[in-house]
């Protein structure tokens, strides 16, 4: 039990991924989608660190005494994945925008059946 217990941040992992992916999947707001898309996001970002961090790890300065070093690069690439990040959510809002314009609507099932 305490095995389970001790892995938490992945627990959180799974949970927030799962929230990501079930609001991209079942809500029909586009809005909703890309706030979905972003907790999933969120999720990888935080899954990466959780791997990333060394127990009793320091950064890498070569000390006299210091046998265990952190690797920085998850967390400068992780870095630049939030930046990507925000920039695909801006990205789409704007394209929201465009759509609300166009159609009136920003649910998905609205603009199907406008299609049609």
């Amino acid at each position: 039990m305490s095995e389970l217990l001790g892995h938490y941040n992945y627990w959180i992992v799974i949970v927030l991924m799962m929230t990501g992916f079930y609001t991209v999947i079942a809500r029909p707001n586009l809005i909703k989608k890309i706030i979905g898309l972003f907790i999933f996001q969120t999720s990888v970002f935080i899954l990466f660190i959780s791997m990333a961090k060394v127990e009793g790890g320091t950064a890498p300065i070569i000390e006299e005494g210091i046998s265990v070093y952190s690797n920085p690069l998850p967390h400068v690439l992780i870095l630049t994945a939030i930046v990507v990040s925000l920039a695909t959510t801006a990205l789409g809002l704007a394209l929201l925008v465009r759509i609300r314009e166009a159609y009136g609507t920003i649910n998905e099932d609205d603009i199907h059946d406008e299609e049609d």
